[in-house]
């Protein structure tokens, strides 16, 4: 992974790459696939967050200016390194600087699932995390019955923790959840 910085007004986002990829910080001209991403019925079935309209995605791309002004997370596009194509987002949320622990969600648009996408972005950001970021843990929490993350957390180093029992009601019915952590051992 290369780290590098841009200027944008006085705050430096860090630009992350990767063998394929580019992880920047989000630009107002990505909503329409962020729109795209966060309306589609497979990308949205356990991601949580869903936008039913171009202006509703606005909330969205406001979220991710919020957390990385506010200092509670930082989340990136997932680009193709070479041509720009935007594949998809990851990020960090619920940072707890006392706890030195963060967060970790990823989505992906699915023309690009099953590629190494995620994995490749995920290691990327989750060695930013621990060397830069001072975080000692990182937290991810999914679905029971989402085993395509759970297969990702996996390749991820992330280890099971324990579940958390009918914890919350999706569509009126009980739900699931695991507890996924990985700590920067170093």
């Amino acid at each position: 992974m290369k780290k590098n910085t841009s200027h944008d007004g006085e705050n430096l986002f860090p630009v992350l790459t990767t063998e394929r990829l580019l992880l920047r910080r989000f630009q107002q001209d990505d909503i329409k696939s962020v729109y795209r991403g966060l309306s589609h019925p497979e990308v949205i079935r356990h991601y949580g967050v869903s936008y039913d309209s171009l202006e509703a995605t606005e909330e969205q791309m406001s979220w991710f200016v919020m957390i990385e002004k506010e200092e509670k997370g930082l989340w990136w596009a997932v680009c193709n390194r070479y041509d720009q194509t935007f594949l998809g987002a990851v990020g960090f949320n619920d940072w707890s600087k006392e706890h030195r622990k963060i967060e970790t969600g990823y989505w992906l648009l699915p023309e690009y699932w099953g590629s190494g996408i995620i994995g490749e972005a995920g290691r990327a950001v989750c060695d930013y995390a621990f060397q830069k970021m001072s975080v000692h843990r990182i937290e991810a929490v999914v679905e029971t019955e989402n085993t395509n993350s759970k297969k990702i957390m996996n390749k991820l180093g992330f280890e099971l923790e324990g579940i958390m029992r009918d914890c919350e009601i999706k569509d009126g019915k009980f739900i699931s959840l695991e507890m996924y952590a990985k700590l920067n051992r170093i």
